[in-house]
Parts: structure tokens; C-alpha cells; sequence
């Protein structure tokens, strides 16, 4: 078998807990927060205790820290190393903060004046052996970033000028595309392994292959292909020529690390484009997949798909915990996977056989031309689904009768079902929305009980497929409007998107107020920073697209013969969005909760307790009990008794007991804590800090602070 695969030269011993390889506990006792999500198991959970469930109500704020400036979101968990935090801005600014004060010490802007935009989750820390070179590698744009941690300057002896470009070493051209990254990486011994972020709509994207580069060079050290090349395993499961032009099957949400082992794990995303796949048909992998590497060399040690060829934007969004299992009088180690479903995979760490059994069930098949469904999907029989799966008239929201009826009305025009529905040219409603189900924020694992927590989303969505190639002739601008849906839509988003601010870039609604036609026109000929080049649209996808934004070329009809556009022949049908379900009052279409915490006993395969996550202030002040929401960000656990959590769109941090699901305190902040909180203790005194970034695909303001929480005095 044929496998692109380069091995470290020298491999340096581990160095650091949790830094290179060796737990948390064997130095700091989890009273540092060096990793991200907490440890290289991804358990974020600490054994601090001193707030505990018996005084957690009087926690108060100790320190703000204001970036001062505002961008899209802040969805960063800190690290805490020898008093210091490190943390990201909205505009992806690296900074280093003193923990105890909140006092900032440097600051290092990859950009220019004006910053970045995008989403940064973390940064991984790596030192060296004798202690002397201490190191931070964080991603902004299309760059890996090795910044020294004391003086916050850029190490210029890795890669070029201390970055890497991520476009480069993918074994495919990535020039004119955006590949960069969300999430941290995973450091292993001298090894810095990171997944990627890259294009999901319908034009071109990069491939989403995992690849670990020196920490002290930037060097690639070794690749694992995503999507497979001739020879290598899985490639039979794609078209012949698929590992040429397809995109994405990215692991987007990070990694996890059994040292002892020598294995890293992650989840992979869907192949591009997400919502049809005429042109990869078979299982795809290995996209939505759960893999396990040798983390020396990148090689494949075992994989399990938990989607086969995904059409619903499925992704893995984050990596599986490592857990431990009690099965049949013995321990079992485990990984626990969430995924956007609402399912929990639990499996053999060192096989990926699963704990308990999963069936693959038919589901249902879709009518689009040139599509071909896989017939059936893996659905684990223990635990059970933690998210609702299911949308027919029976779910409708019980709000009100005028709610009900509004959208018992609109389902007369719409399909619904079970999970799985394929999408179609009819609009049908799917739930689990496409944002999940628990999305990067993950779950949390508490090693001494066997307790999983994890969040998750109940708000239905809905989608249909449109043709790329007109059925009629057009204007212009009309084409325009239609090129617009099929290509930018994806990241820039429809018009219901923007009204509800869930597009992930900025909304281009206004862009003839801030760009010229030339420099729109350079933009998508060009790139810039997170976007991609769009080189291969012809001049009349161009000229349509910029009439269509700038109110132009009404009248003039586009000849029948240039209807045909690249787009068409590349992808032949796409989706009109990720459309929001509500009421007329703007509140979910189906029954409450909307968002729920739930706690997962790994052992028996049981859910323990499920308790809404957050509430619609409206509702709350009418009277009603906490409705749950749409969340984004992680959990918490502590030996305190509690689960921490932000994430709902009441913007508002909560602390959960751990042991029943009962609310013992919650603060409101400036703006949402789409982000997972931290804690760390300094001078005998423990901490709990989240980022409130706001706005992100909840859609609300935001902002751009970090909060530090302690006892008082």
C-alpha cells in the first residue's frame, strides 16, 4: 500500500505534562489549565474544589480583560501556564494575560492595523526540554504561527519568518483556496498535529489531510490523506478521481491524545460539497469519521464512520474524549465520541470496536438526480440519542396556538421525518439542525465517576436543493442573485441568514457601501486572508455576481448559451442555506426544550439527567420555566460537585450540580460565552474564566471580553 507518510528524523523525549505528552496531573495536579479543553484527554475537567457546589453562589467577577475590539466572536478556551493565560481577541490577536490580575503583558496582531477575522478556539504550548525555549503555535488566515511566550515576538527560525503557509504541503495544489484552522492543534513529543478548516460550499475546496509539522522548524513531518490516493486504504470507497478534486473530510475540531499509547484521535468532517454528492458517491471515507493515528507517523491504526455519505453537514466537530469504561467486572479503555446527532459512539480505544452494539438501520433515500444515498446509517444502540431526531406535526411547538398554527401551515408545503431525510426540491425540515446536536464545544468527563456531560442543541432548520442551471432565462442581475446562492451563500449566507445573523463571514448586503467593483472584482479573482480565490468563475458568473450586489443589470438578458456556467457543470444542484424554522415571534417552530446539559452514565449506557441549557428572556419574564436554547461552546466539570457552562443565547454563564442537573447560580454577562470556560488556581485561590464574544451563529451582539470568576475575600 502505497502511503505518503515522513517520519521524524529525531523524536525528542516528552518534555512538559500535558505539553508534550504527559498528563496534567504528574506536575501541576490539574491546577494549571496548559491544554486545550483542560488535558490531552479532552476531559475538561479539573479536581479543584474549593468553589464547590456548598459556595458557588457567592461567586463574583475577580478581573474583566476588554480586548478592545470587536469582530465576529471569541469561542477561545484559555491556557493557563505558570501564571500566565493566553487567549485570542475577535480580530486574532494573540495575548498573554497575568492569570492572578488579568493585567495584559503582550500582544502580537498577525495582521495589519486592522486585524483578522475568523474564528480562533485556542493555542497549544510546547517547551522545550531543558525549559529555556517556550513556545505558543496558534493559527490566524492561512498561517501556523510559532510566537515565543515570553516576549510574545515571532520565533523566525520556523517555517518562514516564524509562520508556516497551510496552503503549501497538501499534496495538491491549495494556492488560490483558504485553508486554515479553528481549533488548536495537539502537541506529541516535537510534533504539532493539526487538522484544517477549509471550504464546504459547492465551488472549489481544498482537502482536509492532517499533517504534523516540527515545533521547532515547521517542517511537515508526516500526512495522513483524508481522502485516499491510488493504493492507499479507503480509496475504492470514493469515484476514481476523487483524491484530485474534492474538498474538505477535514478534522476541524481538534485532537486528542493517549501518550502512552503513541495514538492521536479525532473526528473528520464531510467531503465537500456538503448537501450533494453526485459527483463522490459511495461511503466517502474518510469523512465523518472517527480516527485513530499512530501519532509518531500519521498512520491509519483504525477508523469508524459514524455518517456515510454525508448530505446533512454532519460533521465530527470535535474529537472524542478519552474515558474508561466498566464492562463485564473489568476496565475498558474508551473514546466517547459526540456527534452533531445527538448519538454517542462509545468504543475500544485501542480498536475501535464498539462498547456497545450499533446497527446500521435503512434510512431514506433520495430522489435528486444524480444522487446516490447510501441505503443505511450507524445508529448506537446504548445510550440513547441525547438530541431529538424526529420532525413531524407531532413535534410542532406548543407555545401558543397562534405559533402552532402558523407553522402546522407551513408544513403543508414541507417534507418532515426521521433524521437522515435527504434534502430535496422540496423543502424539508431537518432535525437535528445542521449546526447540531453538540457542535466543537464537546463534552466533559469526569474521571472519578464515569460521568460524560455535554450540551446540545434542539432547534430544527430547513433546506432545499435549487438547479445551478437556470430553468429560464435571466437578467443579469437575476443570474447574479442565483450565483450568489449557489456559491457565496455557503459562508456569506442567504437573505433569511442574514436577518437572523448566523453567516459565519460578513454579510455582503451592504458591500457597495465599503468596496468598489474593481476591488470586488480583485477579491474574487484573488482571495483574501479566509477567502478563497474564485479564478475558475468566467467573466459572466463575475459580471453577474457584481451587478447582482451592486443593484445592477436589470434589464439586460444573460445569452441562453452563457446560462451554462462553470458552477453548473461542476455541481449540478445546491442548497438555498441553512434556513432557521420559527414562529412568527421569532421562537423555535418545534417543542421545548430548545437546548439541554445532559448527563451520560459511559457504564450503564444511560442518560442520567437532561436539564434546558439557558432561556429566552421574553418567555422568561411571561413566566415561563427555562425553555433552553441554541448553544455554542463546552462544559466544565470540577471535583466541586458542578458543571460550568455559557454557551446559550440567554448570555448568561451558569454552574450546574453535577449530580442532579440543578441550576445553583448563573451571571449575566455583557455578551454570550459562545466559548468553553477554564479554571486554574494561583496562590491557593481557584478561578473560573470564559470568553463573551457574542454575536457567531447565535446571532446576537458582541463582544469582546474575557471574565475571571473567584470567591470573594
Amino acid at each position: 500500500m502505497m502511503r505518503v507518510i515522513k517520519i521524524a528524523c529525531v523524536l525528542v523525549c516528552m518534555v512538559g505534562p500535558a505539553i508534550s505528552g504527559k498528563a496534567t496531573s504528574s506536575r501541576q495536579g490539574h491546577r494549571a489549565w496548559a491544554v486545550y479543553s483542560g488535558d490531552l484527554a479532552g476531559s475538561k475537567y479539573s479536581s479543584l474544589d474549593a468553589i464547590n457546589r456548598d459556595n458557588v453562589s457567592k461567586l463574583e467577577p475577580a478581573w474583566v480583560f476588554e480586548c478592545g475590539n470587536l469582530g465576529r466572536t471569541i469561542e477561545c478556551n484559555p491556557i493557563v501556564v505558570e501564571g500566565r493565560m493566553y487567549v485570542t481577541s475577535p480580530n486574532l490577536r494573540l495575548i498573554a494575560l497575568d492569570a492572578k490580575t488579568g493585567k495584559r503583558i503582550w500582544s502580537y496582531n498577525p495582521f495589519d492595523s486592522t486585524g483578522g477575522h475568523g474564528v480562533n478556539r485556542g493555542v497549544s504550548y510546547w517547551e522545550s526540554s531543558d525549559g529555556r525555549d517556550q513556545r505558543l503555535l496558534y493559527v490566524a488566515g492561512n498561517y501556523l504561527y510559532a510566537i515565543d511566550a515570553g516576549s510574545g515576538e515571532p520565533i523566525e527560525s520556523f517555517g518562514e519568518n516564524g509562520r508556516v503557509d497551510l496552503r503549501e504541503g497538501l499534496d495538491r495544489d491549495a494556492f488560490f483556496l483558504s485553508v486554515t484552522t479553528t481549533t488548536p492543534g495537539v502537541v506529541y513529543q516535537d510534533l504539532l498535529i493539526l487538522g484544517s478548516s477549509v471550504g464546504e460550499g459547492p465551488s472549489l475546496s481544498a482537502p482536509g489531510h492532517i499533517r504534523a509539522f516540527n515545533v521547532r522548524t515547521g517542517e511537515r513531518e508526516w500526512i495522513f490523506h483524508t481522502i485516499p490516493y491510488p493504493g492507499e486504504f479507503g480509496y475504492e470507497t470514493w469515484p476514481e478521481d476523487a483524491w484530485k478534486v474534492v474538498g474538505g473530510a477535514n478534522a476541524w475540531g481538534g485532537f486528542t491524545l493517549d501518550p502512552s499509547r503513541g495514538l492521536v484521535f479525532c473526528g473528520t468532517g464531510s467531503p465537500a460539497y456538503d448537501h450533494y454528492g453526485g459527483n463522490r458517491k459511495g461511503k466517502n471515507l474518510f469523512g465523518n469519521c472517527i480516527l485513530a493515528l499512530d501519532a509518531a507517523t500519521g498512520e491509519r491504526r483504525w477508523h469508524f464512520q459514524v455518517v456515510h455519505h454525508d448530505l446533512w453537514d454532519y460533521d465530527i466537530p470535535c474529537p472524542p474524549n478519552l474515558v474508561t469504561v466498566h464492562r463485564n467486572g473489568k476496565e475498558v479503555d474508551a473514546v466517547a465520541q459526540p456527534t452533531k446527532m445527538g448519538h454517542l459512539f462509545v468504543l475500544n480505544r485501542e480498536t475501535g470496536k464498539p462498547i456497545f452494539p450499533v446497527e446500521e438501520r435503512r434510512v431514506p433515500q433520495s430522489k435528486l438526480p444524480g444522487e446516490e444515498t447510501w441505503p443505511t446509517q450507524p445508529f448506537p444502540t446504548k445510550p440513547p440519542a441525547y438530541a431529538r431526531q424526529r420532525f413531524t406535526r407531532e413535534e410542532v411547538t406548543r407555545l401558543n396556538p397562534k405559533a402552532r398554527d402558523a407553522i402546522l401551515d407551513r408544513l403543508e408545503k414541507m417534507r418532515t421525518g426521521e433524521i437522515f431525510l435527504p434534502p430535496g426540491r422540496k423543502p424539508s425540515v431537518v432535525l437535528p439542525q445542521f449546526n447540531g446536536g453538540t457542535n466543537w464545544g464537546g463534552a466533559a468527563y469526569d474521571p472519578k465517576t464515569g460521568i460524560l456531560y455535554v450540551n446540545t442543541s434542539n432547534e430544527a432548520e430547513w433546506i432545499s436543493m435549487e438547479k445551478t442551471k437556470p430553468d429560464r432565462e435571466m437578467t443579469r442581475e437575476e443570474l447574479g442573485r442565483h450565483l450568489y446562492t449557489t456559491v457565496c451563500s455557503a459562508c456569506h449566507g442567504g437573505e433569511e441568514m442574514q436577518q437572523a445573523g448566523l453567516p459565519t463571514a460578513p454579510s455582503l448586503k451592504h458591500v457597495d457601501e465599503s468596496l468598489s467593483k474593481a476591488d470586488v472584482r480583485k477579491l474574487l479573482k484573488n482571495g483574501r486572508k479566509q477567502m478563497p480565490s474564485f479564478e475558475h468563475l468566467s467573466k459572466t458568473e463575475i459580471d453577474s455576481i457584481i451587478a447582482f450586489l451592486y443593484g445592477e443589470g436589470t434589464k439586460k438578458e444573460v445569452p441562453t448559451d452563457e446560462l451554462e456556467t462553470i458552477s453548473s457543470k461542476r455541481m449540478p444542484y445546491v442548497a438555498t442555506g441553512h434556513n432557521e424554522f420559527r414562529d412568527p415571534e421569532g421562537f423555535p417552530a418545534n417543542r421545548r426544550p430548545w437546548g439541554t446539559l445532559n448527563a451520560i452514565d459511559l457504564t450503564r449506557g444511560e442518560i442520567l439527567w437532561q436539564t434546558p441549557l439557558g432561556t429566552y428572556p421574553a418567555l422568561e419574564e411571561d413566566g415561563y420555566p427555562p425553555t433552553g436554547t441554541f448553544n455554542m461552546g463546552g462544559p466544565l466539570v470540577t471535583a466541586g460537585g458542578l458543571v460550568f457552562i455559557g454557551a446559550a443565547m440567554d448570555e448568561r454563564f451558569h454552574a450546574y450540580d453535577k449530580e442532579s442537573g440543578e441550576l445553583l447560580w448563573e451571571y449575566q454577562l455583557e455578551a454570550g460565552g459562545y466559548a468553553t470556560p477554564a479554571t486554574y488556581a494561583i496562590d491557593g485561590k481557584q478561578y473560573v474564566v470564559i470568553a463573551a464574544g457574542g454575536g457567531g451563529k447565535p446571532g446576537t451582539k458582541r463582544g469582546d471580553a474575557y471574565y475571571a470568576f473567584s470567591l470573594p475575600k
